[in-house]
């Protein structure tokens, strides 16, 4: 006999239709013929998530297609998917090409599409078009409320709702803050209409990649401005080598292995080739010597692992070339408002005394964040000691197969999280081909500690 609600029992809740929400539950409905998986999303449109709503042409993936199909049992997935639709055949490049990242929306809410329209998933997944603001204990597991004033219960509940907003600049006042010509998160809406003239650009990452080339025309001049000045290298040639053998203990003997390595098998292999152990590296480093890591070395971490697509490269340095951009090292000391625009205070790195520069916009591109108090429901998470942020502040706090951990330090059954919320434990949680692994195994450990159809429901407390 069905204890509970039937329903709820054979429910599972995924909180975030980006790619890791929408794989997790496309990842639950294969394991499952029995499940139901109820995806939430309070975005207008499911699949796309930050990523991938892009309109912009310009914005291209830093991952080869070769490397983006959704699963990793199907490498040519996604090839196979632009080839049908007639892409790859004008595209001499072939599997080496860099697509838009809006193209690739497209092929996710496909596969969206496909599980949606199948009939043997027919009322197996609902779609919910909404926001999740709270998540409660019930005797079948969990209640999820939506903000639209509804709620349904869940024998198990997925967090992927990815990282929060970039963090505003400190030295910003409020009132600069509010102004329409500071775009706080570059991902949060249209910069079209942002004025001529000079529009300073805090980080010079992939973000401030992505902005300079949809902001770049005649009239403009952009500062990208960061604290090192570094920005992301370009794919090139990478022939696949084997990882270095170590010793990987620390930050410091990693590296001087990595650059022994990348001296016979040139940097962009030598990358690559410990991609396969980043995650065992990672973990077998103690709390401090991570932190030092992200201290001392992550900008030029990212800087070569995350790296721009030879298009994309081409077009900034024609903007360099055509003083259309520049990039500088230094420090933000003050932004104030100066009549229609901002007066920005700069200390250039290594110069000891600070200059101020007017722009007419400013964009915050120092990239998205893991600060749960971003997000009400993880926060409400955390209030009910279902949650806590990692020891690094990257975001939270997980298992080895994804539950998150609760404020007494053990894992909390039947709550997941998946994404790149979960770079403190795995920390190669962001990019397609780390997530489209961890999404496989994160299905698996909930199918396995979700009880169901007649099994005694989870505890409420």
């Amino acid at each position: 006999m069905v204890r509970g609600n039937r329903s709820a029992a054979s429910t599972i809740a995924v909180i975030g239709g980006g790619f890791s929400g929408l794989l997790t539950a496309v990842h639950l409905l294969r394991k499952d013929p029995g499940l139901i998986v109820r995806l939430i999303e309070r975005a207008p449109h499911f699949g796309l998530g930050r990523a991938y709503a892009t309109g912009d042409a310009n914005h291209l993936l830093n991952v080869r297609v070769a490397n983006m199909s959704a699963f990793q049992d199907q490498p040519r997935h996604f090839a196979d998917w632009l080839a049908a639709a007639g892409d790859l055949a004008d595209n001499r490049a072939g599997e080496g090409a860099f697509v838009s990242r809006g193209r690739y929306g497209d092929y996710l809410q496909s596969l969206l599409r496909d599980h949606v329209g199948d009939a043997g998933n027919a009322g197996r997944l609902l779609l919910e078009q909404d926001e999740a603001v709270a998540i409660r204990r019930s005797a079948e597991g969990y209640e999820v409320r939506l903000a639209l004033g509804r709620s349904f219960g869940a024998a198990a509940v997925v967090l992927a709702v990815g990282l929060g907003p970039p963090r505003f600049p400190a030295v910003a006042s409020a009132d600069v803050l509010s102004r329409r010509t500071f775009v706080g998160d570059p991902w949060g809406g249209d910069l079209s209409h942002l004025p001529d003239g000079d529009i300073l650009l805090l980080g010079a990452g992939l973000s401030m990649c992505d902005v300079a080339l949809s902001l770049d025309r005649p009239g403009r001049r952009l500062l990208a401005l960061s604290r090192h000045g570094l920005v992301p290298r370009t794919h090139g040639p990478a022939p696949a080598s084997e990882p270095p053998s170590g010793p990987f203990d620390t930050p410091r003997e990693a590296l001087r292995a990595l650059r022994l390595h990348a001296r016979g098998v040139g940097w962009r292999s030598a990358v690559d080739s410990i991609r396969p152990v980043t995650t065992t590296v990672w973990q077998g480093w103690s709390e401090p010597e991570r932190r030092r890591f992200l201290r001392h070395l992550l900008p030029w971490w990212d800087a070569h692992r995350h790296r721009l697509s030879p298009a994309s490269e081409e077009r900034l340095a024609q903007a360099v070339a055509n003083e259309r951009l520049s990039v500088l090292a230094g420090r933000l000391e003050a932004l104030n408002e100066a009549g229609e625009g901002f007066r920005a205070t700069i200390r250039l790195r290594g110069r000891r005394l600070a200059v101020d520069r007017h722009y007419a916009a400013v964009v915050n591109c120092t990239g998205l964040t893991g600060d749960l108090k971003a997000s009400p429901l993880l926060e409400d998470l955390q209030a009910q000691g279902l949650a806590r942020p990692d020891g690094l502040g990257l975001g939270l706090d997980v298992s080895a197969d994804g539950a998150l951990v609760g404020a007494d330090g053990r894992p909390v059954r039947g709550l997941h999280a998946v994404g790149p919320l979960t770079r403190g434990k795995h920390w190669e949680a962001i990019a397609v081909p780390d997530l489209r692994v961890q999404t496989a195994a994160v299905s698996r450990a909930v199918l396995a500690q979700t009880p169901r159809c007649g099994s005694a429901p989870l505890p409420t407390a």
